[in-house]
């Protein structure tokens, strides 16, 4: 059967459309006593939703609830939402921001939130960059080796997100020379640093295939996490979710794996993806990137948090109109919303570090860390003005919950010229605090808002 896409639109009807039919945000902080609601009503096109849900991810805004309707032309949203502290959002400059972004100035201005470079990259503009996405093997000490090479040819690493999972590990990292200047002019010395990355990824493997690297100049438009789900979904590391314990991943006991249902309701011609875990920040952001990347669109969904745990209900047709009718296709997208989830599960110790920003910061701290017995497991370093800042998940190299003495000896070892903050990430147990752990470990827009709007 031949695959129907969605139908094409012309650039000036949608317009048009939207001047009829703007969208219309509105923050509501009466309705509720514990949390801010935002409810988005606009004309439905492909991808809104994740459209919707990246913002407020990138706001590090905590969504305690939410319900989706995009049946037909129209598409409405409702959000429940808290901040870090799980405090209503009553900075006004904040609602102003939220407005505009996703109300009608947003969709149609270019200096609105979607074309702001700033965003895309985790940091606030501070020259031109290169993107260098790696994917290889993981093992102990590989991060160490990339920032090495980084380091000797004199790219300062300005900012970066790294993941493992299932012994793979995808980074993005976005460089400059010490101008601050992209090296997109130099294709010798970026050809023999593609080569000296792909031999350290490759290890003892002779196959091409277990490793890549690629480059690109300027500013990127695929959002960060967004890009490194995709570079994880591509690599297949979701074929061994669920049925391998690894070092990356012996942190997913019985309490952290999802459990997801797939039904289909014949009467309305939905799948529905049912999917129950443990809570935390960026868990709608990561299933609902991954069911589009997937090309499945939500018509409908409800997400709650029930205690430590959150409950979420995808209503999914394919992009061609079908429903999941056979079982192989239904453990595919089983075993791939699994692996989007487990990806960002981190469980031990962070270690967040801050110092001034030069050429080789990124490298001496790995080697500390490796030299130390530590293994990362995700990270993500990100530059605001002279200052680099750095948050390391860290285990030892087996795998294993880090001895706390190792972390007090590496806190007087580099304590002098780094400042460090250690916070253990709980395992078991989710306070209100502990969601909001996880929301503070963010390279974007969210965690810089109010520091470059004064």
């Amino acid at each position: 059967m031949a695959k129907v896409c969605w139908p094409y639109f012309d650039p000036e009807y949608e317009n048009f459309s939207n001047r009829i039919n703007p969208p219309r945000v509105s923050m509501d902080n009466d309705s509720c006593h514990d949390c801010t609601l935002i409810k988005i009503d606009s004309v439905n096109k492909p991808g809104i939703l994740l459209e919707v849900v990246q913002i407020l991810t990138d706001l590090d805004f905590i969504i305690t609830k939410a319900y989706i309707s995009s049946d037909g032309s129209w598409f409405m949203d409702v959000f429940h939402v808290t901040d870090q502290q799980g405090k209503k959002i009553t900075d006004n400059k904040i609602i102003d921001f939220i407005e505009k972004a996703l109300g009608p100035k947003g969709r149609k201005s270019p200096e609105g939130v979607k074309s702001w470079e700033g965003k895309r990259v985790g940091i606030h503009s501070i020259g031109d960059h290169t993107a260098i996405e790696l994917i290889g093997r993981d093992r102990p000490g590989l991060l160490s080796e990339i920032s090495a090479v980084l380091a000797s040819f004199q790219f300062n690493v300005i900012a970066a997100e790294v993941w493992t999972h299932n012994r793979r590990i995808a980074c993005v990292l976005y460089v400059n020379d010490a101008t601050n200047q992209a090296v997109d002019d130099d294709s010798k010395r970026l050809s023999l640093l593609d080569e000296k990355l792909n031999h350290i990824l490759r290890g003892c493997e002779d196959d091409d295939n277990v490793a890549r690297t690629s480059f690109s100049m300027g500013f990127t438009f695929t959002h960060m996490d967004r890009r490194l789900h995709q570079m994880l979904f591509a690599d297949r590391d979701y074929e061994s979710a669920g049925g391998v314990t690894t070092a990356t991943n012996v942190d997913s006991p019985p309490s952290f794996r999802p459990n997801i249902e797939i039904e289909r309701i014949e009467e309305k011609g939905y799948s529905v993806v049912s999917v129950r875990c443990k809570d935390r920040a960026k868990l709608m952001f990561d299933i609902v990137c991954t069911l589009t990347d997937m090309e499945y669109v939500v018509f409908h969904a409800s997400i709650s948090s029930d205690g430590p745990y959150a409950s979420q209900e995808y209503f999914i047709r394919h992009v061609d109109g079908c429903t999941l009718d056979t079982e192989g296709e239904k453990e595919r997208v089983i075993k791939c919303i699994e692996a989007a989830i487990q990806r960002r599960v981190s469980e031990g110790v962070s270690l967040e570090l801050c110092a001034k920003d030069r050429v080789g910061l990124l490298s001496e701290v790995t080697r500390i860390l490796r030299e130390n017995g530590l293994t990362v497991c995700r990270a993500g370093v990100s530059t605001i003005g002279e200052k680099g800042l750095n948050v390391f998940y860290v285990r030892d190299a087996y795998g294993n919950p880090v001895d706390m003495n190792i972390i007090e000896a590496l806190r007087k070892e580099i304590g002098q010229t780094v400042m460090v903050n250690v916070k253990k990430v709980p395992a078991n147990t989710k306070a209100p605090e502990t969601s909001r752990g996880w929301a503070r470990v963010s390279f974007f827009f969210g965690n810089l808002f109010e520091r470059f709007l004064t």
